[in-house]
């Protein structure tokens, strides 16, 4: 499968990625959303911000799926995890934002490279999608 992750522009992370700074994914949720069972090592992970086009793409070196979370479960994993997950500056607000989840990927990225940018068309898959699985990604591009 390949996959596309759609980031929040206002937490300036898919720079820190194709930097190196940050090297996971993480996805917290209270349900089992897409990637959970969906994702595995070799795979592709294209990225955007939220309302612009596709610019970098990652392979997947490992994934980690954590259920049945508690508050001090999710510090115990933003304790070994913000810094490589690109957030350890602002750990105590996504504290407050992830403490309530349920679930946790860990997505372990390697290889991240800009790619010529295209456009994404999210029929769907629901306009609050922040992250979508396909077989192959050239699907879901706009020609």
């Amino acid at each position: 499968m390949e996959h596309l992750a759609i980031m929040k522009k206002s937490w300036n992370l898919i720079p820190k990625i194709l930097s190196g700074e940050k090297t996971i994914e993480s996805r917290w949720y209270k349900n089992k959303y897409s990637p959970w069972n969906k994702i595995q090592k070799g795979e592709l992970v294209y990225f955007k911000n939220a309302g612009e086009p596709v610019i970098l793409k990652a392979e997947i070196e490992k994934v980690m799926q954590i259920s049945d979370l508690t508050s001090s479960k999710v510090q115990e994993i933003l304790d070994k995890y913000a810094q490589a997950d690109g957030i350890a500056q602002e750990k105590n607000e996504f504290f407050k934002i992830f403490q309530n989840k349920n679930y946790c990927i860990l997505i372990f990225l390697k290889n991240p490279q800009k790619i010529e940018p295209f456009e994404i068309n999210k029929k769907g898959f629901g306009l609050m999608s922040a992250w979508i699985s396909v077989d192959n990604i050239n699907t879901i591009k706009k020609t």
